[in-house]
């Protein structure tokens, strides 16, 4: 079963992509990348996003997962659209960067992570952008810290 991202070209959107290719590695699985920013793609043009996954995988050393690229329809809500593609690929694993947004911010522009969070089928992985992306090499290398969870 794959791990799916939520991405968006954003600081937050590229720290949930790093975790979701480090999520494929762990669990030796291909990688579902749901890019939910709406533009117009023509057919020649290759889509962003596949340089995006290739980008992480250098930048940490891991080899390329096997991945596919789901483009925002224009009849979807990003939530809805992530949710949607998780249910049809059965995804194991959900990850989504976050942001912080004030309480007005979420009032007027919603909530597409707290949709993802609440209605998911399968478990959603939130992801800061300053949090540590090796967290799992470290944890994995060494046995102390695995004790301390």
């Amino acid at each position: 079963m794959p791990v799916l991202v939520g991405f968006v070209p954003t600081p937050e959107g590229r720290a949930a992509l790093r975790r979701a290719v480090l999520e494929c590695q762990l669990r030796d699985t291909r990688l579902i990348v749901v890019n939910s920013e709406y533009r117009a793609v023509e057919s020649s043009e290759l889509d962003p996003s596949a340089a995006e996954v290739r980008a992480a995988c250098a930048e940490l050393g891991v080899s390329e997962p096997e991945f596919e690229v789901h483009r925002l329809q224009n009849a979807y809500e990003p939530a809805d659209h992530v949710l949607s593609v998780a249910e049809e690929t059965e995804a194991e694993l959900i990850v989504i960067g976050l942001r912080k947004r004030t309480a007005v911010g979420k009032l007027i522009l919603g909530g597409s992570a707290q949709r993802i969070l609440l209605d998911a089928s399968c478990p959603v992985l939130a992801v800061k952008v300053d949090q540590p992306v090796d967290l799992y090499r470290s944890t994995l290398s060494s046995p102390s810290s695995a004790s301390g969870v």
